[in-house]
């Protein structure tokens, strides 16, 4: 059931993008004005955008009722993990398994936006033939005009607000344990508004994977592998006093993922002390 619903997730992640993306699709704006104004599509357009929302919705509901039909049925627990914590759901109850599949879904979404705003963050704005950080900056949309700071807050201040709306409901049901005092639970919120950026250390050490595999292997001049060196290049900046360059071998991106999981993992274990400390 968790491989269904991961798959679900990103099922749910594409509706999404497409949602996006239809708003770029220069023949659905285009004016007659203009050259390409002229053009039609050669099939008729019966796919509107809200369309993309709407069956982005009705899958998020009718998984919730598919996990409350047969998941106690196959003992499953839904787990949400969060960092700090992994908080669980009764598969017999459909209220919960709905607010599971929102918050599931919710989840990936962050993730992946959160990718996105550390792409921004390390690429800062790259010349506009870039395709690829192009893509990054139409998906972020507004998030992309903010300063640096701002990007590095927005998810930190999304995920505070959205637990201390939560907490009540969730604590209500027993899903995660009270507090003792009233101010633990803005104590809860930054614990927690802390751990998706534990999220960055997959990307960083899949960047830096295939910058080392474009550095010793010709795969060929493709805007992707030249994205990767670029982004790479700016990710090891920090190692760059270091000098790990032995011959030809270049240990920086080894070190540097060994580094980022280290932190990662220390800070996970952190939060997650401090969070148990806080609960009754």
């Amino acid at each position: 059931m968790s491989a269904i619903d991961f798959i679900l997730n990103l099922a749910a992640l594409l509706l999404w993008l497409s949602w996006r993306a239809a708003r770029f699709d220069p023949l659905v704006k285009a004016g007659p004005i203009t050259l390409i104004g002229t053009l039609r599509r050669a099939e008729p357009l019966r796919l509107r955008r809200w369309h993309l929302l709407a069956v982005l919705a009705a899958l998020v509901i009718l998984r919730a009722v598919l996990y409350w039909q047969i998941g106690s049925a196959v003992d499953w627990i839904p787990l949400l993990r969060l960092g700090a914590i992994a908080i669980s759901f009764r598969s017999d109850y459909f209220l919960q398994m709905l607010i599971f599949s929102l918050l599931s879904f919710l989840a990936t979404l962050g993730v992946f936006y959160l990718w996105l705003l550390l792409l921004s963050l390390v690429n800062g704005r790259p010349a506009e033939g870039e395709p690829f950080e192009r893509l990054v900056r139409l998906h972020l949309g507004w998030i992309e005009r903010l300063p640096w700071a701002g990007k590095l807050l927005l998810p930190f201040l999304l995920t505070f607000l959205l637990w201390l709306a939560l907490n009540p409901l969730l604590t209500r049901w027993s899903i995660v344990p009270g507090v003792r005092i009233p101010a633990h639970r803005f104590e809860q919120a930054t614990i927690i508004a802390l751990c998706p950026y534990l999220t960055w250390k997959f990307l960083i050490g899949g960047i830096l994977a295939l910058y080392v595999l474009n550095s010793y292997v010709y795969i060929g001049s493709h805007p992707f592998w030249r994205y990767i060196e670029a982004t790479g290049n700016n990710l090891l900046a920090p190692l760059r006093w270091a000098h790990l360059r032995l011959g030809k071998v270049d240990f920086a991106p080894i070190v540097e993922i060994a580094l980022v999981f280290l932190i990662a993992e220390l800070s996970e274990r952190g939060l997650t002390l401090l969070y148990s400390k806080l609960a009754v």
